[in-house]
């Protein structure tokens, strides 16, 4: 044979007090541990119980001591929210891939004191007390928490966030809203965007499609929360000046004052740098300013943002056109400018190219907003048609009718589902009585005397989608009309004017959309020389939130460049940050279960200006919600990424801890020998509808009994009902929900059920001296030292135990009644009842397949890891070198989880004393004494390694070990355990084989 050096290391994969005894013995035996926890602290489910039996001791004092212990113990390296994604290699030589999920907070020098947790804005189920409490999203697991530091919990990043192009942390801001905390929600708005009074009134708010409230009821109008803190702050006087770093001698030119020119300028004037912005009209504002009516965006909103970044220092140089590539180019060589941002937006009108466009009283629907917002258009009378589907074409038509036009009709050429525009403004498009004809294509437009006079339309019908997703528009031969107009006004769609980009001697890349090429996409580069670009003239006709996103990566990354960082580095950096932000998206934010427990809350109605108050002007249409109407539109986040970033905790920090940037990690350990001691879950007894299915809310599980019952607990150790908070007088207690019962859960007894709902009696009535428990039984089995006493004592507690089955249970006033028969003298029952305990089956935990399938170790008929041997080797696998304690073997109580937690270490140490291995090929051994000779391994051999023996009369079987192929066939099929798969030479295995065979 060939022999092997051993790892001394071991790993330890779960934290229970299975996997925290085997830590201590093995660490004391002087070898080191990595303990894996996925869960923020150690102690697993002893540590939600109040008592242990059956001494009925306090749990948490007899856990917290060895929790402590792992904490200290210099051999013990602790890995809490990491979970073993990949396991390598064989016995003495394993190497684990751990994933480490980021707490968010330094372990080391957080000192628990709790402020975090009191600023918190974010309460969510407390999964610690199954339900029967909240806690903040910064928090400990619970008091005696091993880490004993505190840890933020996230969901990945919340859909509304992950669906926002300026990556704003909304229902951080929301969250500060329902605290009241106005100023601190605006503040946190404009660390991604600082226009919350401009994207308050324009944003297409993408944020309401992704919000998961969509799966309950209505998405909570996080567009009207914006405006509304926007305008409470604008109530209160000039915007204040966010905190700015120290002036730098370095200076940044940007071309064009639009939403991403803007932006760019106040990340930058924020970090300290010098920005002077060049603009072709004769106002600031670009799109913002000339492309939306003073009806959705008043112009003294814009004055006031666009006024708070001149206050920056941000110098704005209006009607300074750049006529072409060389104006450019000076900006940059002449050394006045360290880079330049070219964000000249989408200003030119898209040609719809038929016959007639060039007619008098033909307008681009660009041209025409803009010249109305620049006063050069006053008033436009008689019948417009408006050509497109967009929100140019919706805002034309709105526009035109406050100018005086007598008849308003927007042709669209596809359905109305199609319509790009915003969904709220083409309904106030038809309030205010403009018309829409939908499936309709313009032909021809023909004038007189040079002047349009009629437009000639085709009817269509929808084919398959093209390559916009939509379905695109077939024309019907001969459907065409004809409609008498005055005015046509051309809204089909907008591109970025890229002349003065391909003018000059050295001119820039234009792709065939008609925008900028850049270098590097990622960083928003158009050359290493220190131009960079963003906005419509990169993306095209885009929204204003997408602007501004592009504006803030557009700062970042030229700071980083103003700095002195490789550009490759940069790039990579911000491809690493989108593939993480991907991982951290969970498709599944909420079960199906969680969802329908919402209650249904009606969205804030919106308020608006009325038809005749407004069809003649330009005042702003939409009216503010109030604040109480905020107020309830906050509550109805369902903080689903339950950290929501607010930054509240980190303003009350002390210590400097907390960090939302963390990442995940990867972490690498190299281990002789593996423990699996993952524990179990618990039997969702929702599966009972005559149990109530959940819906009975003083309906509750044994464990979430054992959490009212500790003093650490949701109600301080107080008896109370989850429904009323009342004490309950008459408590029932089920046995057996999801054990024994192969129709909708496992035919296994859990084992540990009888003694702890005996104990959970007795604690009641210590509780609750005037209370009277029931205990409705299968039969109880009581093995162990001392355990039948213990039932014994039960009874003499005056708990009262009931042979059989409830059958129903409902609720009548505030009573709920349990119909059951006494099997024993055949009666049926009634017994009213203020509180039901269901003692629920102990079940895998949901990962233990997969984890199984990682180790090479077999799971049993019902999930649970199988042990190589049930009677000699009770913590062995089938694979050498891994080791299983605890419940996730099979159900047990705290004693017989400890004693297999030391079992497990005990054999690690034996094995751990010795300095080599020696290796054989993976083959079956016979135990030949237990041998039966009924020859199921013969028939069942692949390779043909087993062949029949006699000695001394009897039939038996041997392995050809030359010939075996390891498969393990002939060791699931014998029916005595007499064959097993060996792949090293352990010496005392083989000790123990040349005893039997001298038998």
């Amino acid at each position: 044979p060939e022999y092997f050096d051993i790892n001394k290391n071991v790993l330890v994969i779960g934290g229970g007090i299975a996997g925290i005894q085997a830590s201590l013995d093995i660490a004391e035996g002087g070898r080191k541990v990595v303990l894996v926890e996925k869960e923020a602290s150690i102690g697993g489910r002893m540590a939600q119980f109040d008592k242990t039996f059956a001494t009925v001791e306090c749990s948490a004092c007899m856990l917290s001591p060895r929790m402590v212990d792992v904490a200290m113990h210099e051999n013990i390296e602790l890995l809490s929210l990491s979970e073993v994604t990949k396991v390598e290699g064989s016995i003495g030589n394993f190497k684990a891939t751990i994933r480490k999920k980021p707490r968010y907070i330094e372990i080391k020098n957080c000192t628990s004191c709790g402020e975090c947790e009191k600023v918190c804005p974010v309460s969510y189920k407390n999964d610690f007390d199954l339900g029967l409490s909240t806690k903040k999203a910064i928090s400990k697991m619970f008091d005696q928490a091993v880490p004993s530091s505190y840890f933020i919990d996230k969901k990945g990043k919340a859909p509304c966030r992950s669906n926002c192009p300026a990556n704003v942390a909304t229902q951080g801001y929301i969250a500060l809203i329902r605290e009241k905390k106005y100023l601190e929600a605006l503040k946190l708005h404009r660390e991604d965007n600082p226009f919350p009074s401009i994207c308050g009134r324009v944003c297409t708010h993408p944020c309401e499609e992704n919000c998961t409230r969509n799966l309950v009821d209505e998405s909570i109008s996080i567009i009207n929360l914006k405006k509304f803190i926007a305008d409470y702050e604008l109530k209160l006087g000039e915007i204040p000046l966010p905190e700015m770093e120290e002036k730098k001698s370095k200076k940044i030119a940007i071309i064009g004052s639009g939403p991403a020119g803007l932006t760019t300028s106040y990340y930058l004037a924020k970090a300290g740098y010098m920005v002077e912005i060049f603009e072709a009209l004769p106002v600031a504002g670009g799109m913002l300013r000339v492309g939306i009516p003073e009806y959705r965006l008043p112009s003294k909103i814009l004055d006031l943002e666009i006024d708070l970044i001149k206050r920056m220092g941000v110098e704005i140089k209006t009607n300074h056109k750049i006529e072409n590539s060389n104006d450019i180019w000076k900006l940059k060589s002449s050394g006045s400018f360290d880079a330049v941002f070219l964000a000249t937006g989408a200003h030119k009108n898209v040609s719809i190219n038929i016959e007639g466009e060039d007619l008098k009283g033909v307008i681009p629907g660009v041209e025409f907003l803009r010249d109305v917002s620049l006063s050069k258009i006053k008033n436009i009378e008689g019948k417009i048609a408006v050509i497109g589907g967009g929100n140019v074409a919706i805002d034309s038509a709105r526009t035109a009718l406050r100018l005086g036009a007598d008849e308003i009709v927007i042709f669209y050429r596809r359905s109305r589902k199609e319509m790009p525009a915003i969904e709220e403004e083409i309904e106030e498009t038809l309030e205010e009585g403009v018309k829409i004809a939908y499936l309709t294509s313009p032909a021809k437009i023909e004038g007189k005397d040079g002047k349009v006079k009629e437009l000639i339309l085709i009817k269509n019908i929808l084919g398959e989608p093209d390559s916009s997703g939509r379905r695109r528009p077939i024309p019907i031969e001969g459907s065409e009309f004809s409609y008498q107009v005055d005015h046509v006004i051309l809204a089909i769609g907008q591109e970025p004017n890229v002349n003065y980009l391909t003018s000059g001697k050295k001119i820039f890349k234009i792709t065939p959309k008609k925008t900028l090429k850049l270098d590097r996409e990622e960083i928003l580069l158009v050359n290493e020389e220190g131009i960079f670009a963003g906005g419509d003239l990169v993306l095209g006709p885009s929204t204003v939130t997408e602007a501004i996103g592009h504006g803030k990566l557009a700062a970042d990354v030229i700071i980083r460049f103003l700095e002195g960082e490789n550009l490759e580095k940069i790039e990579e950096e911000i491809k690493k940050e989108k593939v993480y932000e991907i991982l951290l998206k969970s498709d599944e934010v909420f079960t199906t279960k969680e969802l329908s427990s919402f209650e249904n809350k009606r969205r804030v109605k919106i308020s608006k200006l009325a038809l005749e108050d407004r069809v003649k002007n330009f005042k702003e249409v939409v009216l503010p919600i109030s604040n109480d109407e905020a107020l309830k539109e906050a509550e109805r986040c369902l903080n689903c990424g339950i950290c929501s970033e607010c930054n509240e905790c980190i303003k009350a920090c002390e210590a400097g801890v907390i960090d939302y940037n963390q990442k995940e990690e990867v972490i690498i350990r190299e281990v002789g020998a593996i423990v699996v001691a993952v524990g179990t879950d618990i039997f969702d007894t929702d599966a009972y509808g005559e149990y109530g299915g959940g819906k009975l809310e003083d309906v509750i599980d044994s464990l979430q009994y054992e959490r009212i019952l500790s003093a650490s607990g949701p109600t301080g150790g107080h008896i109370l009902r989850p429904s009323d908070k009342k004490e309950p007088r008459t408590i029932v207690f089920l046995s057996c929900v999801g054990s024994r019962d192969i129709s909708r859960g496992s035919a296994y007894c859990s084992a540990v059920c009888c003694m702890n709902l005996a104990k959970q009696a007795m604690l009641t009535k210590e509780h609750l001296p005037n209370s009277t428990s029931y205990i409705f039984y299968t039969d109880i089995r009581s093995p162990g030292k001392a355990y039948n006493k213990f039932i014994i004592s039960a009874k003499e507690y005056g708990t009262q135990y009931i042979r059989g089955k409830a059958s129903k249970i409902y609720k009548k006033g505030e009573k709920l009644i349990v119909k059951s028969v006494d099997t024993i003298i055949g009666e049926q029952l009634e017994i009213e009842a203020d509180l039901v305990v269901l003692a629920p089956a102990m079940i895998p935990v949901k990962s233990s397949k997969k984890l199984a399938e990682m180790l090479n170790i077999n799971t049993g008929p019902f999930g649970f890891y199988t042990e190589s041997h049930s009677k000699l080797r009770p913590v062995e696998t089938g694979t050498p070198g891994i080791f299983i304690a605890g419940t996730c073997q099979s159900p047990k109580d705290i004693p017989n989880s400890v004693e297999q937690g030391s079992a497990t270490a005990s054999k690690i140490l034996q094995l751990m004393s010795k300095d080599k291995l020696a290796t054989d090929p993976i083959v079956a051994t016979v135990n030949q004494i237990r041998c039966i000779g009924c020859n199921k391994c013969l028939m069942v051999c692949p390779s043909k390694a087993i062949e029949e023996i006699e000695i001394r009369g009897r039939k038996l079987v041997q392995v050809i070990e030359t010939v075996c192929n390891g498969c393990g066939l002939c060791e699931a099929i014998c029916p005595i355990d007499s064959i097993s798969l060996s792949g090293f030479t352990d010496e005392i295995i083989l000790e123990e084989i040349k005893a039997f065979s001298l038998v």
